[in-house]
């Protein structure tokens, strides 16, 4: 029922019956290959840029003021030659055959081993066909003028490229180096102890793993996807934010480095004090709110949610006790006074709070028939881009374009940030390694507890007692056991977990106290937790970084006439279990308060604590802009070409260095390094190929080497940290 209804939305629900573009078709094909495809963000965010850079070079090639990214450039190492091609009588039928061509072959070889089989590709051949071309047409060679040979070249030169863009994708994107720290959590074990290093990812062990999108795994403990995906090849991330770091021999690419997470804290009696603690039980709390028998009603309009201001974000662990609600859910943000474009008040909507955190925590997770979180912002876009009130001028200005320039240049800088944002994420989980709350709850509840040594099964590393969310039990309570042999172990007020859902269609399984052993996520029993570490959280960047990027495309941060809106229905929505009770819509003034809405979906959902969260904002914050930044350059056709070359070719390792550093180019002559206070250290020519530079006597610190090339003004700086 929910697929029906949410794919109304999530297909790019129309406004009108205007007919949609090339690349819109095109785009939509994708979103639909990877709903039938595995759940793998990473993967999907590089299918979503790459597709959006062949659409965006297909339109850009025949335009007097724009330049291409991949087609004719090098990019990331990779040099995409091309020769030139006749000015085409019609453009606009140029574009489609280029575009289609190109798409067509790109698609049909990343999906070809796709669990939705023959049927994606005979969806391919079906919209292909539609336009009149001919899938038998394979030539490259376009030296004859040929767009449909042009698109087939672009395709097979991306490919190529993606063959090499350390994604592993020959291999099936399969892990070459990361083994988990953790033994698997048997997850139906409820009465043992998890003993783990609780500062690492625990694999998770099932009878039957089924992923966001609903395919069934061929094996029943997933290992952790794209832990070595912060080395492939990125948009617009900056290596002047990348720290290369060896650790067991492997060299770890962390973009944007936040610093670790929090970890346990050994302390007696430190309890909710601990930031570990704190940021944990809270997940464990917010689970209490997932009742449906729950009286308690809020308001979700704009009104009252929403419109928190970027820059006071939580820094320090009293900030993050101020800005989320422990014992209430949400978060310190106050809503809208007025919506702009109607200069009048949003109107309150009262629901269940109940029903709110379950909708959210299922939208937001993007499943089944999940087109991920990077494609769930596409599916945004799309609906903005068939809203009426949209006017499609980049950033808000100048003249109105095209629509189909309008959605190649919107793909491509989302595309971009998006696939950005895979790359910083996964790098930063890959290094950092940090445990689920499924992992964390359990293995502190079967600790123990942490607030009082003089209560029963006291440890260090035990849960807070929090009265109301996680207590001891006792004698007289329901959860003693026929024995009394739960006395004095961890009980948590929280979603009963799907042990108690036959039918989801007509059942629910409701809050209740439960053993902290038996904590549940509020997931589907054959999923559970993503299979991947959860610091930081992909849904917080992705959707910040989105959020950003629709921002700066329209030139204006509120959705198309002040709202953007999705109906739910009542008993027509979860697919958990039935619900919610009564009928509501998800509003959103703003693309960030969408963003954050995503943000909070994981913390009710049971998938990240605030941890992850509000660092995984920052960073998608920056990304967002970044890539647009990056976008811009492109479309008005700005690029410092010889720069981008420049450090294209550039390679400096390791980061940190300690006694040498080394420099591999083949174009830079000179490199001049500069303390953080801006003294000079030293200056010296290089040489072609591998430098090697001795730095025993240097201090450690964070240093700046500017490289240049003889007899050009081209430079690139890079900042590197000696330990």
């Amino acid at each position: 029922m929910k697929k029906i209804t949410l794919l109304l939305f999530l297909i790019g629900f129309s406004f009108s019956n205007a007919q949609h573009t090339v690349a819109r078709d095109w785009n939509e094909m994708l979103l639909t290959a990877i709903r039938a495809d595995f759940a793998r963000p990473t993967v999907h965010a590089r299918n979503l840029f790459h597709t959006s850079v062949l659409m965006y070079d297909s339109w850009a090639i025949f335009d007097s003021q724009a330049t291409t990214v991949f087609l004719g450039k090098n990019f990331g190492g990779y040099n995409c030659t091309f020769n030139g091609i006749a000015t085409p009588t019609d453009v606009d039928a140029a574009r489609l055959e280029m575009m289609s061509y190109a798409v067509y072959r790109l698609l049909n070889h990343r999906f070809e081993n796709s669990p939705g089989g023959l049927a994606l590709l005979n969806q391919f051949d079906a919209l292909f066909t539609s336009y009149g071309y001919d899938p038998s047409f394979v030539s490259t060679d376009y030296s004859t003028n040929s767009y449909a040979a042009l698109g087939n070249y672009l395709a097979n030169e991306m490919i190529a490229f993606g063959l090499q863009d350390n994604s592993n994708e020959q291999n099936g994107y399969t892990n070459q180096f990361y083994t988990p720290s953790n033994p698997p959590l048997i997850l139906q074990n409820y009465y043992e102890t998890n003993d783990i290093d609780p500062a690492y990812w625990q694999p998770l062990a099932f009878d039957v793993f089924v992923d966001q999108s609903g395919n069934e795994y061929p094996i029943n403990t997933p290992p952790f996807l794209s832990p070595e995906w912060g080395s492939v090849t990125p948009f617009a991330l900056s290596s002047d934010d990348l720290d290369i770091i060896n650790n067991n021999g492997f060299d770890w690419y962390v973009y944007n480095d936040p610093g670790p997470p929090v970890y346990i804290q050994n302390s007696n009696e430190d309890g909710i004090d601990d930031p570990y603690k704190w940021h944990f039980a809270l997940v464990a709390s917010w689970s209490a709110h997932l009742d449906p028998n729950d009286p308690t009603m809020i308001d979700i309009s704009p009104a009252s949610i929403g419109n928190f201001d970027f820059n006071n974000l939580p820094q320090t662990f009293q900030e993050y006790q101020n800005f989320y609600d422990f014992t209430n859910g949400g978060d310190s943000s106050s809503g809208h006074p007025l919506n702009p474009a109607t200069g009048m008040p949003y109107t309150p909507q009262l629901v269940k709070r109940s029903d709110y955190a379950r909708v959210l925590a299922e939208f937001w997770a993007d499943g089944p028939d999940s087109e991920t979180p990077p494609g769930h912002w596409f599916t945004i876009l799309n609906y903005v881009n068939d809203h009426p009130a949209l006017v499609k001028k980049i950033g808000g200005q100048g003249a109105v374009v095209s629509d189909l320039e309008w959605d190649v240049k919107g793909y491509l800088s989302l595309g971009g940030a998006m696939h950005d944002a895979a790359v910083n994420t996964w790098g930063i989980k890959g290094y950092y390694d940090y445990l689920r709350p499924i992992s964390a709850i359990r293995y502190m509840a079967g600790k123990g507890q942490s607030s009082d040594a003089s209560l029963p099964s006291y440890d260090p590393h035990g849960l807070p007692l929090i009265p109301g969310f996680i207590e001891l039990i006792t004698e007289t309570d329901p959860l003693s056991g026929a024995s009394n042999e739960n006395v004095d172990r961890i009980k948590i007020k929280a979603w009963k977990g799907p042990d108690f859902i036959t039918d989801p269609t007509t059942d629910t399984a409701g809050v209740d106290w439960i053993l902290g052993t038996h904590w549940w996520p509020y997931q589907r029993g054959t999923f559970v937790t993503p299979p991947f570490a959860g610091y930081l959280s992909g849904h917080s960047t992705f959707s910040r970084a989105a959020a950003e990027t629709l921002t700066r495309l329209t030139g204006d941060p509120f959705f198309p006439d002040g709202m953007g809106a999705f109906d739910i229905q009542q008993n027509n929505f979860l697919v958990f279990e039935v619900g919610p009770t009564q009928n509501m819509t998800l509003q959103w003034a703003t693309y960030q308060d969408a963003s954050d809405q995503t943000s909070l979906s994981r913390i009710w959902g049971g998938i990240h604590p605030p941890i992850d969260d509000i660092r995984g904002r920052i960073i998608g914050h920056k990304i967002g802009n970044d890539a647009f930044d990056l976008a811009l350059q492109y479309f008005d056709n700005t690029l410092s070409e010889d720069s981008q070359f420049l450090a294209e070719d550039l390679s400096v390792y390791p980061v940190p260095f300690k006694h040498t550093l080394h420099i591999n180019s083949s174009k830079v002559k000179t490199m001049t390094m500069y303390s953080v206070d801006g003294k000079l250290i030293n200056r010296q020519t290089l040489v072609q190929g591998n430098n090697t530079i001795q730095t025993e006597t240097l201090d450690s610190g964070i240093y700046f080497l500017e490289f240049s090339e003889l007899n050009s003004d081209t430079s690139v700086t890079k900042k590197v940290v000696k330990y």
